[in-house]
């Protein structure tokens, strides 16, 4: 089978359990992504794709033929394609093809919801609609995404899956060590930490989370693990807005148990989310979250039951939310129970089975 994706670190960080699991079944594996190849764990082969962010990049053109050549030549039993720009090239590449492999497209996010721009959001849906026929099994993990991909039928079947699983038992070690962390960084007892680990971009909006920051108390600290294009934007925001000390940037955050472990709340401020990897793990942890009212945070977090929410883009609000939180360590226990027990379906060894399950379905596959 053949796994596509932007890039081969989306294939590492969301899918090694799936790639693994098929290899188990007796399945050859391969991955072709966007970027430079390297070794993936559990693919056979990988093969390094000319993907480029720009949509209609010529080089985009030159991944699809390159697809088509390799989908004709190794004849895949199934092929599975992540993230919208690979998704989208994936499914030209098979367009018209004689005895052409089951598709399945996994969506973890459209990158379009009704607060994106109406000719973005036209291009992006007419891309979906181009290839919905070339989709044999559509996977989505909010229910906006369901809902819309069933309007328009963007695939032969559609089904809401519970994300891809997350594997908590790597956070069940070493969050006993976030006293350590906490201290190593200067941050005092009293202190109450906010953490929201994410890529810097346009999309996760770290510029709300400091300048809510402004209005919240000063025992207050946010720490924003994680890298990207905005990192120093946000740094001289902060720094503008005087919040040097109580703003924390540590950049890649290789284990975030430390991390989580020396928090007190989980924030979020991002425009839209598939199913966050970061609130479920934080959720895992007994962190009470706040959180954007946007898709994929509504799907995990029920106001004042299992989190809290608050308008997107509103830095006034967020901090009015956040509030409540700092003041009473009674709430933050209740919702941090609640939202733990939430999240326990989440969990990669309750997801694998159902989503493996329809993976051999879609190529009606049968063991021998």
């Amino acid at each position: 089978m053949l796994f596509t994706a932007s890039t081969f670190s989306h294939i590492r960080n969301f899918h090694l359990p799936y790639l693994n699991a098929f290899q188990d079944l007796g399945w050859e594996v391969h991955a072709a992504c966007g970027g430079v190849g390297e070794p993936v764990p559990y693919a056979d082969r990988t093969v390094s794709l000319p993907l480029r962010k720009r949509m209609w990049a010529l080089s985009n053109f030159k991944a699809a033929h390159m697809l088509r050549n390799m989908i004709r030549a190794e004849g895949y039993s199934l092929v599975s394609t992540h993230t919208s720009l690979a998704a989208f090239f994936t499914r030209l590449a098979v367009k018209g093809m004689d005895n052409r492999p089951p598709v399945v497209n996994m969506v973890h996010g459209y990158l379009f919801d009704e607060r994106t721009p109406a000719l973005k959001r036209a291009v992006l849906l007419m891309a979906e609609r181009l290839t919905a026929v070339e989709t044999d099994l559509l996977m989505t993990m909010n229910r906006w995404d369901c809902e819309l991909a069933k309007r328009y039928s963007l695939g032969r079947e559609i089904v809401e899956i519970p994300g891809v699983g997350v594997d908590f038992s790597r956070l069940d070690r070493g969050r006993e060590k976030g006293g350590a962390l906490r201290k190593g960084l200067g941050i005092p007892e009293d202190a109450v930490v906010l953490i929201y680990p994410a890529e810097f971009s346009e999309r996760k909006s770290q510029a709300v989370l400091i300048q809510a920051m402004v209005k919240l108390p000063e025992q207050t600290v946010l720490v924003l693990p994680g890298e990207g294009a905005l990192w120093e934007r946000c740094r001289a925001l902060a720094d503008r807005l005087g919040l040097r000390d109580r703003v924390i940037f540590p950049g890649h955050v290789h284990e975030m148990a430390p991390w989580y472990g020396m928090a007190d709340i989980a924030v979020s401020s991002s425009r839209s989310e598939g199913l966050p990897f970061n609130v479920m793990e934080a959720m895992y942890c007994g962190l009470p979250a706040a959180a954007s009212a946007v898709k994929g945070h509504v799907d995990l977090i029920r106001h004042g039951e299992t989190g809290l929410l608050y308008p997107y883009g509103d830095a006034e609000t967020c901090a009015a939310v956040i509030q409540p939180l700092i003041d009473d360590a009674g709430l933050r226990n209740r919702l941090s129970a609640a939202a733990r027990k939430n999240v326990e379906n989440r969990a990669l060894s309750h997801v694998l089975p159902k989503v493996m399950e329809l993976y051999l379905r879609a190529a009606d596959w049968k063991p021998s």
